[in-house]
């Protein structure tokens, strides 16, 4: 399964690891995922996504339902 949020869709970024003589090689850096079941209100059952802290941080202002549309998600298929 791909390391991307479900909502916000973030993903691994590449950069450089620069040692100390400045040699540099490249490096994956990783978002934050965690997998939650999160409650779908309008059909009154759990649905399990895998987002970032950023994403469960920003569900306790919106609901499940507007962040979803604002993502163009369908819930039901979860």
């Amino acid at each position: 399964m791909a390391r991307v949020c479900a909502l916000t869709g973030k993903r691994p970024n590449v950069a450089n690891k620069v040692s100390h003589s400045n040699i540099k090689t490249k490096k994956r850096q990783l978002p934050n995922l965690q997998t939650r079941r999160v409650w779908y209100e309008e059909e009154q059952r759990w649905v399990r996504l895998k987002l970032s802290t950023r994403a469960l941080r920003t569900l306790r202002k919106k609901s499940l339902r507007e962040f979803a549309a604002e993502a163009g998600l369908d819930l039901s298929k979860y």
